[in-house]
């Protein structure tokens, strides 16, 4: 069921997401210093191509939040907005539901990035 599900999100949006982690990734990797940041906005793209069967979990820490807030200010927030919308936008239909909750899922992740962890 999970491997319909991820056809159905690629085809669906699914890609346009990760293409979206993917720009904001070449972004970062501009400099030497963004280059840990793009790096794990490729992760995300990644995890975004496939996100059904997938768990993120978060763990804190004091460079976790300082890079976080970094993240919200140079990109995060924008990436975060458009999955929530495109989330509402697919739970209008019972169908959508699971895709609109795979969208809330990758929006809280597009908020706090770092930390978090793909089980």
């Amino acid at each position: 069921m999970k491997t319909i599900g991820n056809l159905l999100w690629f085809i669906f949006g699914g890609f346009w997401v990760a293409f979206g982690w993917f720009i904001v990734g070449l972004v970062w990797s501009v400099t030497i210093i963004g280059l840990p940041v793009g790096l794990q906005c490729f992760k995300f793209a990644k995890l975004t191509l496939w996100p059904f069967g997938k768990e993120i979990t978060y763990s804190s820490g004091a460079g976790n939040i300082l890079v976080n807030i970094l993240w919200l200010i140079f990109g995060g927030f924008e990436l975060a907005l458009a999955a929530a919308v495109s989330g509402l936008c697919f739970c209008v239909s019972i169908i959508g539901i699971p895709f609109g909750l795979q969208m809330f899922k990758i929006a809280k992740l597009a908020l706090l990035p770092f930390g978090a962890k793909v089980v």
